[in-house]
């Protein structure tokens, strides 16, 4: 810094300000230290900076399934959020495994990240959670709600994927199937809860089968949908629980060479950037990721600056994307 402020003929506190932002500085001035720090190269040595001021204005985002192309615009919303901030985000996968999540948040801590963004893992309540809690460190949890006090955000499912259903319903359909999500998983419970109630109130065929185990992958999907669709019994609808397994859904169906939607209605849970490219444009609940992102690196960033505050549970509804897969054009029915 003072080999800086000499090549612009400024003092070194100048420099710092230019540097962090600390204090209004000069437009000639400021580009001055900018053509010095340019000539000289200088760069800041964070770790210093860290030991000096006990941050080091970097987060911790740990997530399942980084290749699941819902959380991979859910990482681009929170990196987006991050470095607006003025955080630096530190990404780690945990697999939906309950070890490798509780290894990489302590990894994660071990590097001094300010604070955590979690998508718990089916037993993130009695691994992770557990350590996070007793670390103190500052922790938000994404995408999945769980029973514990720490700040959350996330999107409403029980009662949109109800609606999805009641949507099949409206235009005659009675023989629904659901691709569920991983099982033990709070989304995954919650929206086979909106399923299930849809189906008792509106007294549709309520048979166990109906109710595939998806595992919130792709090629499981394809695999239990092929299974279900090649049978004699066959749904004349499908609701699918998330994006990835939607794939997969898509896929069966191909390879038995029914159309969407004039052999089977389809919906689903999650909606693509690229859903109204699809033949058929598909029919979805869409999630508000930016937002999610945002309030998620707003919350943990309150939580770092006031660690005492209670914490906040956020939930947000998706919004229905009425397109073409559910086949309300064939049959001239239109969503209530």
């Amino acid at each position: 810094m003072a080999d800086v402020a000499l090549a612009a003929g400024v003092n070194k506190s100048t420099v710092s300000h230019v540097l962090n932002g600390t204090r209004i500085v000069s437009d000639s001035t400021r580009e001055l230290v900018l053509e010095a720090i340019s000539a000289t190269g200088y760069r800041h040595n964070v770790v210093a900076r860290s030991l000096a001021t006990s941050t080091t204005m970097s987060l911790g985002l740990a997530i399942s399934s980084a290749a699941n192309p819902y959380f991979g615009d859910l990482i681009r919303a929170v990196e987006a959020s991050a470095s607006a901030a003025g955080y630096m985000l530190m990404l780690a996968d945990t697999h939906d495994d309950a070890d490798v999540e509780r290894r990489v948040v302590e990894e994660l801590l071990g590097r001094r990240t300010d604070g955590i963004l979690l998508a718990p893992s089916v037993n993130a309540i009695d691994r992770a959670l557990p350590y996070l809690e007793s670390t103190g460190a500052p922790t938000v949890l994404i995408d999945r709600f769980v029973d514990a006090e720490l700040d959350q955000v996330g999107s409403e499912n029980t009662d949109a994927t109800a609606r999805l259903v009641e949507h099949l319903a409206e235009i005659g359909h009675r023989r629904i199937a659901m691709v569920c999500g991983l099982r033990g998983l709070p989304s995954t419970s919650e929206r086979v809860d909106g399923f299930r109630r849809t189906v008792a109130a509106l007294s549709l065929d309520d048979d166990p089968g109906l109710e595939l185990d998806g595992g919130s992958d792709a090629a499981r999907a394809e695999q239990v949908v092929h299974e279900l669709f090649s049978g004699p019994a066959r749904p004349s609808a499908v609701v699918v629980g998330n994006n990835a397994m939607t794939i997969g859904t898509m896929r069966a169906l191909r390879r038995l060479d029914l159309r969407v939607p004039a052999d089977v209605a389809l919906v689903c849970y999650d909606d693509f950037e690229w859903a109204d490219l699809f033949e058929p444009r598909l029919t979805a609940m869409e999630q508000d990721v930016a937002r999610i992102g945002g309030i998620a690196v707003d919350l943990v960033v309150q939580r770092i600056r006031d660690p005492s505050r209670p914490a906040r549970r956020q939930v947000l509804d998706p919004t229905f994307r009425h397109r073409d897969s559910c086949g309300c054009h064939l049959s001239g029915a239109r969503p209530a």
